[in-house]
Protein backbone atom coordinates (compact mmCIF):
# COMPACT_ATOMS: atom_id res chain seq x y z
CA UNK A 1 0.00 0.00 0.00
CA UNK A 2 1.37 3.42 -0.97
CA UNK A 3 1.53 6.35 1.44
CA UNK A 4 -1.32 8.12 -0.36
CA UNK A 5 -3.49 4.98 -0.29
CA UNK A 6 -2.91 4.78 3.46
CA UNK A 7 -3.83 8.45 3.87
CA UNK A 8 -6.97 7.89 1.80
CA UNK A 9 -8.04 5.12 4.17
CA UNK A 10 -7.26 7.15 7.25
CA UNK A 11 -9.27 10.09 5.90
CA UNK A 12 -12.55 8.16 5.83
CA UNK A 13 -14.81 10.20 8.09
CA UNK A 14 -15.42 8.94 11.61
CA UNK A 15 -19.16 9.59 11.55
CA UNK A 16 -21.45 9.88 14.56
CA UNK A 17 -24.26 8.51 12.40
CA UNK A 18 -23.95 6.21 9.40
CA UNK A 19 -24.02 7.95 6.02
CA UNK A 20 -23.50 7.04 2.35
CA UNK A 21 -20.03 5.53 1.89
CA UNK A 22 -18.98 7.93 -0.89
CA UNK A 23 -19.65 10.89 1.41
CA UNK A 24 -17.49 9.37 4.16
CA UNK A 25 -14.64 8.69 1.75
CA UNK A 26 -14.53 12.16 0.18
CA UNK A 27 -11.72 14.49 1.17
CA UNK A 28 -9.66 17.21 -0.49
CA UNK A 29 -6.09 16.07 -1.24
CA UNK A 30 -3.29 18.32 -2.47
CA UNK A 31 -1.58 15.66 -4.55
CA UNK A 32 -3.03 13.51 -7.33
CA UNK A 33 -2.13 10.58 -9.53
CA UNK A 34 -0.11 11.65 -12.57
CA UNK A 35 -2.83 10.58 -14.98
CA UNK A 36 -5.01 12.57 -17.36
CA UNK A 37 -8.71 12.56 -16.53
CA UNK A 38 -10.42 10.82 -19.43
CA UNK A 39 -12.77 12.80 -21.66
CA UNK A 40 -15.55 10.37 -20.77
CA UNK A 41 -15.08 11.06 -17.07
CA UNK A 42 -15.05 14.82 -17.63
CA UNK A 43 -18.39 14.58 -19.43
CA UNK A 44 -19.79 12.40 -16.66
CA UNK A 45 -18.82 14.99 -14.06
CA UNK A 46 -20.62 17.77 -15.90
CA UNK A 47 -23.61 15.52 -16.56
CA UNK A 48 -23.96 15.16 -12.79
CA UNK A 49 -24.11 18.95 -12.54
CA UNK A 50 -26.60 19.10 -15.41
CA UNK A 51 -29.16 17.08 -13.44
CA UNK A 52 -28.70 18.84 -10.11
CA UNK A 53 -31.57 20.80 -8.59
CA UNK A 54 -31.81 24.51 -9.39
CA UNK A 55 -34.31 27.21 -8.50
CA UNK A 56 -36.93 27.52 -11.26
CA UNK A 57 -34.65 25.34 -13.39
CA UNK A 58 -32.50 28.40 -14.21
CA UNK A 59 -29.29 26.35 -14.11
CA UNK A 60 -27.10 29.43 -13.51
CA UNK A 61 -23.86 27.46 -13.19
CA UNK A 62 -21.03 27.88 -15.70
CA UNK A 63 -17.59 26.25 -15.86
CA UNK A 64 -14.31 26.78 -17.67
CA UNK A 65 -11.86 23.87 -17.49
CA UNK A 66 -8.35 23.20 -18.74
CA UNK A 67 -5.97 20.25 -18.87
CA UNK A 68 -2.44 20.36 -17.50
CA UNK A 69 0.01 21.47 -20.18
CA UNK A 70 -2.40 23.87 -21.88
CA UNK A 71 -2.07 27.65 -21.91
CA UNK A 72 -5.47 27.98 -20.24
CA UNK A 73 -4.32 25.73 -17.39
CA UNK A 74 -1.27 27.93 -16.86
CA UNK A 75 -3.47 31.03 -16.81
CA UNK A 76 -5.83 29.56 -14.22
CA UNK A 77 -2.88 28.46 -12.09
CA UNK A 78 -1.33 31.92 -12.35
CA UNK A 79 -4.49 33.48 -10.91
CA UNK A 80 -4.55 31.30 -7.80
CA UNK A 81 -3.14 32.49 -4.49
CA UNK A 82 0.50 31.54 -3.89
CA UNK A 83 -0.50 29.03 -1.20
CA UNK A 84 -2.73 27.22 -3.70
CA UNK A 85 -0.21 27.39 -6.54
CA UNK A 86 2.28 25.30 -4.54
CA UNK A 87 0.10 22.20 -4.74
CA UNK A 88 -2.60 22.83 -7.39
CA UNK A 89 0.08 22.41 -10.06
CA UNK A 90 -0.12 18.68 -9.26
CA UNK A 91 -3.69 18.45 -10.60
CA UNK A 92 -4.33 17.09 -14.11
CA UNK A 93 -7.38 19.35 -14.48
CA UNK A 94 -8.31 22.81 -13.22
CA UNK A 95 -11.81 24.25 -13.28
CA UNK A 96 -13.18 27.74 -12.79
CA UNK A 97 -16.74 27.92 -11.50
CA UNK A 98 -19.12 30.80 -12.13
CA UNK A 99 -22.77 31.69 -11.81
CA UNK A 100 -25.14 33.93 -13.75
CA UNK A 101 -26.03 36.87 -11.52
CA UNK A 102 -29.50 37.53 -12.92
CA UNK A 103 -32.47 35.34 -13.79
CA UNK A 104 -33.63 34.92 -17.36
CA UNK A 105 -36.07 37.83 -16.86
CA UNK A 106 -33.34 40.20 -15.65
CA UNK A 107 -33.89 40.09 -11.90
CA UNK A 108 -31.19 39.40 -9.32
CA UNK A 109 -30.83 35.65 -8.89
CA UNK A 110 -30.53 35.42 -5.14
CA UNK A 111 -30.28 31.60 -5.35
CA UNK A 112 -27.63 31.37 -8.08
CA UNK A 113 -24.71 30.70 -5.75
CA UNK A 114 -26.84 28.17 -3.86
CA UNK A 115 -27.59 26.40 -7.14
CA UNK A 116 -23.91 26.37 -8.12
CA UNK A 117 -23.22 24.70 -4.78
CA UNK A 118 -25.88 22.08 -5.43
CA UNK A 119 -24.32 21.35 -8.81
CA UNK A 120 -20.85 21.07 -7.34
CA UNK A 121 -22.17 18.78 -4.61
CA UNK A 122 -23.54 16.45 -7.30
CA UNK A 123 -20.26 16.63 -9.20
CA UNK A 124 -18.29 15.84 -6.05
CA UNK A 125 -20.27 12.66 -5.33
CA UNK A 126 -20.00 11.57 -8.98
CA UNK A 127 -16.25 12.22 -8.88
CA UNK A 128 -15.85 10.18 -5.71
CA UNK A 129 -17.71 7.30 -7.38
CA UNK A 130 -15.10 7.37 -10.18
CA UNK A 131 -12.10 7.67 -7.86
CA UNK A 132 -11.57 11.33 -8.72
CA UNK A 133 -10.66 13.81 -5.99
CA UNK A 134 -11.85 17.42 -6.06
CA UNK A 135 -10.20 20.18 -4.05
CA UNK A 136 -12.34 23.32 -4.06
CA UNK A 137 -10.46 26.61 -3.74
CA UNK A 138 -11.66 30.07 -2.77
CA UNK A 139 -8.15 31.48 -3.08
CA UNK A 140 -8.00 33.08 -6.52
CA UNK A 141 -8.05 36.54 -8.06
CA UNK A 142 -11.55 36.32 -9.51
CA UNK A 143 -11.47 39.82 -11.04
CA UNK A 144 -8.21 39.14 -12.84
CA UNK A 145 -9.32 35.74 -14.07
CA UNK A 146 -12.58 37.26 -15.30
CA UNK A 147 -10.54 39.65 -17.44
CA UNK A 148 -8.01 37.01 -18.53
CA UNK A 149 -10.70 34.79 -20.03
CA UNK A 150 -13.01 37.60 -21.22
CA UNK A 151 -15.89 36.28 -19.12
CA UNK A 152 -19.02 38.39 -19.61
CA UNK A 153 -20.02 40.74 -16.79
CA UNK A 154 -23.33 38.95 -16.23
CA UNK A 155 -21.37 36.06 -14.73
CA UNK A 156 -19.43 36.02 -11.45
CA UNK A 157 -16.41 33.77 -10.92
CA UNK A 158 -16.88 31.93 -7.62
CA UNK A 159 -14.15 29.34 -7.08
CA UNK A 160 -11.49 27.20 -8.70
CA UNK A 161 -11.22 23.41 -8.40
CA UNK A 162 -8.25 21.09 -8.74
CA UNK A 163 -9.18 17.59 -9.93
CA UNK A 164 -7.29 14.35 -10.30
CA UNK A 165 -7.49 10.65 -9.57
CA UNK A 166 -6.67 9.79 -5.98
CA UNK A 167 -3.04 8.78 -5.55
CA UNK A 168 0.26 10.40 -6.40
CA UNK A 169 3.32 10.96 -4.25
CA UNK A 170 3.15 12.74 -0.92
CA UNK A 171 6.77 13.84 -1.40
CA UNK A 172 5.66 16.23 -4.16
CA UNK A 173 4.32 18.49 -1.42
CA UNK A 174 6.48 20.78 0.74
CA UNK A 175 6.89 19.52 4.35
CA UNK A 176 4.26 21.87 5.82
CA UNK A 177 1.62 20.62 3.38
CA UNK A 178 2.61 17.01 3.97
CA UNK A 179 1.79 17.58 7.64
CA UNK A 180 -1.61 19.01 6.73
CA UNK A 181 -2.29 16.10 4.40
CA UNK A 182 -1.91 13.53 7.18
CA UNK A 183 -3.59 15.61 9.89
CA UNK A 184 -6.71 14.10 11.45
CA UNK A 185 -9.92 15.47 9.95
CA UNK A 186 -12.23 17.33 12.30
CA UNK A 187 -15.76 18.73 11.97
CA UNK A 188 -18.05 20.59 14.34
CA UNK A 189 -20.74 18.41 15.95
CA UNK A 190 -24.32 18.60 14.69
CA UNK A 191 -25.58 20.45 17.76
CA UNK A 192 -23.51 23.47 16.72
CA UNK A 193 -25.29 23.92 13.37
CA UNK A 194 -28.62 22.03 13.38
CA UNK A 195 -31.25 23.39 15.78
CA UNK A 196 -34.68 21.82 16.39
CA UNK A 197 -37.70 24.10 16.95
CA UNK A 198 -35.71 27.21 17.94
CA UNK A 199 -32.35 28.83 17.23
CA UNK A 200 -29.75 27.89 19.81
CA UNK A 201 -27.51 30.77 20.83
CA UNK A 202 -25.69 28.60 23.35
CA UNK A 203 -24.01 26.07 21.04
CA UNK A 204 -22.42 24.14 23.88
CA UNK A 205 -25.72 22.33 24.62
Amino acid sequence: MTAMEQIQLENIADCDYEIFALLKQRYSPRVFKDKKISEQHVHQLFEAVRWAASSQNQQPWRFLYAEKGSNAYAQILDNLTNSNKTWAKNAPLLILTAYKKETNNGKENFHALHDLGLGLGAMTVQAQYMGIAMHHMAGLDYKKVQHTFSIPEEFHIATAIALGYYGGELEKLPPNLQDIEIKERQRMPQNQFAFKNCWETDQTK
